[in-house]
C-alpha cells in the first residue's frame, strides 16, 4: 500500500517526480559529430516533457489532508486530477507505468493473452486519442457525504455479492447521492478487483469491454460541471475488491 509522506504527497508520486526528474542533458558540443548520442539527447528531451512538477502533484492532490480515505482512495483522487489536468502526460507516464506492472502480474495465469493490457488493443487506442485531448480540466474535489454514499454502496455489494449501480432493494444512483444532494447532476464509476489507486483509475479509463466509454467520460469529461467525489475502496465476496466513485455538481 502507499503511504502518505511528510508534504501531503502520496510516497509512489513523490518517487515518480524523482524519477522522471533524472534526465539531464549533456554534451551537447557533440552532437554534430555524434548521431549516436544526439538520439539519446533527443530522448531525454521527451523525457523532460513527462515531468511532473511538485506544484502540479500539490494542485492535483486535493485528498491529501482527508483523514476519512485511505492511502489508496487518496491516490485514487490525485490520479484522476493529473488525468484531468494533463492527459497526454498522465497516458505517457503513470499508465505506460501501470500497463507493465498490469501485464507482469497477469502472466502467471493462463489466460494472459485476454487479461493483458495490450498497445494494439482498440480501447488502448482510443484512450490515447482521447486523453490526449484532455489539458486543463478543474480539480475534483473529495466530499466526506458522497463518500460515505459510496461507502456504504461498496458495503452492500459485499455484503450480498452483487456488482451494479442499482442497489438491491431498487434504489438508483440518482437516489442515493440525491438522499444528501437533491437535484443535483450526479454520476457513479465502479471498478472490481483492484485494492490500489493507480490501478482502479487506469482500468477505468481504459474502459475494456464499455462500449459507450462511460467510465472514461466521467473521469475526463467536464460536460456535467462534476466537481465533488465520493470513493471508497472496500472488499468483496465475488470480485476481492470494489471501488466506487461517485461524482456530482455542486456549487462552491
Amino acid at each position: 500500500m502507499f503511504n502518505s509522506v511528510n508534504n501531503g504527497l502520496p510516497f509512489v508520486l513523490k518517487q515518480e517526480q524523482i524519477r522522471y526528474s533524472t534526465m539531464k542533458f549533456s554534451y551537447l558540443i557533440f552532437l554534430l559529430i555524434n548521431p549516436v548520442l544526439l538520439f539519446h539527447i533527443y530522448s531525454n528531451a521527451q523525457a523532460q516533457e513527462n515531468i511532473w512538477s511538485k506544484e502540479e502533484l500539490v494542485a492535483a492532490n486535493t485528498a491529501g489532508n482527508e483523514k476519512y480515505l485511505s492511502a489508496e482512495e487518496k491516490d485514487m483522487v490525485i490520479y484522476m486530477n493529473l488525468a484531468r489536468m494533463d492527459g497526454e502526460k498522465f497516458f505517457n507516464t503513470y499508465f505506460q507505468d501501470y500497463l507493465e506492472q498490469h501485464n507482469k502480474q497477469m502472466q502467471q495465469y493462463s489466460n494472459y493473452n485476454e487479461l493483458k493490457i495490450s498497445r494494439t488493443d482498440k480501447y488502448y487506442k482510443s484512450l490515447e486519442t482521447d486523453i490526449k485531448k484532455v489539458k486543463g480540466l478543474p480539480a475534483l474535489w473529495p466530499d466526506e457525504a458522497m463518500s460515505w454514499v459510496a461507502a456504504q454502496h461498496a458495503k452492500d455489494m459485499n455484503k450480498n455479492n452483487y456488482a451494479t449501480h442499482n442497489s438491491l432493494d431498487g434504489r438508483t444512483v440518482k437516489d442515493r447521492i440525491g438522499k444528501m444532494y437533491p437535484r443535483k447532476a450526479c454520476g457513479e464509476n465502479l471498478a472490481f478487483g483492484y485494492s490500489s489507486g493507480l490501478a482502479n483509475i487506469c482500468m477505468l479509463l481504459f474502459d475494456r469491454g464499455v462500449p459507450d466509454l462511460g467510465h472514461r467520460k466521467l473521469i475526463l469529461s467536464d460536460d456535467y460541471k462534476f466537481n465533488y467525489i465520493g470513493v471508497s475502496i472496500k472488499p468483496h465476496r465475488g470480485y476481492k475488491y470494489c471501488s466506487v466513485t461517485d461524482f456530482v455538481a455542486l456549487p462552491r
